[in-house]
């Protein structure tokens, strides 16, 4: 079973792939983590040094890499993957493969984002305006991308155990 989760940044990918893996005796991986154990930097280095074209060019690669490689796991993946360099259609392709967007309202993502921005380099710098505007403009980019997930599970005032119950009933 090939798992995948994808969802903008702050909607519980990580937290949840954890949990979720447990549940289902699967490996969990997040793609950052993955491609900084490949490069052996951080993705704020890669960023840094090579800048974002570099980095979506190898982030492709390890996704497909990683996917090609692997029979069963949980993914999560960065808020951006799916809307660069085909990696979307590249999931979507893979017919063992079920996608899963957590969708969490601009409110919601303003919680959990404001209350951690010292963690988000991409964020760390904004207002509580400037982030409510960077967050509007992104999801609205991004939904097209984020939508065309296999299933579309909301994660607003949700706990996430409900969130992990709610993914594991539509497996079966």
């Amino acid at each position: 079973m090939k798992i995948i989760l994808l969802g903008y940044m702050g909607s519980g990918k990580t937290t949840i792939g954890i949990q979720l893996a447990r549940k289902l005796f699967l490996n969990f991986t997040d793609l950052d983590d993955f491609i900084e154990e490949k490069e052996q930097k951080s993705i704020k280095e890669i960023f840094k040094q090579k800048g974002e074209i570099y980095f979506r060019k190898i982030e492709h690669k390890y996704l497909k890499q990683f996917i090609n490689e692997n029979e069963s796991y949980v993914l999560s993946l960065g808020g951006g993957t799916p809307c660069y360099a085909g990696n979307l259609d590249l999931i979507l392709k893979d017919k063992k493969s079920l996608s899963f967007y957590l969708r969490g309202s601009i409110s919601t993502l303003f919680k959990r984002l404001s209350e951690n921005k010292f963690k988000r380099p991409l964020i760390s710098d904004l207002s509580d305006d400037q982030l409510t505007e960077y967050l509007a403009k992104h999801l609205f980019e991004r939904s097209l991308f984020y939508d065309k997930a296999t299933h579309k599970i909301s994660i607003d005032n949700k706990e996430i155990q409900e969130i992990v119950t709610e993914i594991r009933i539509l497996l079966h």
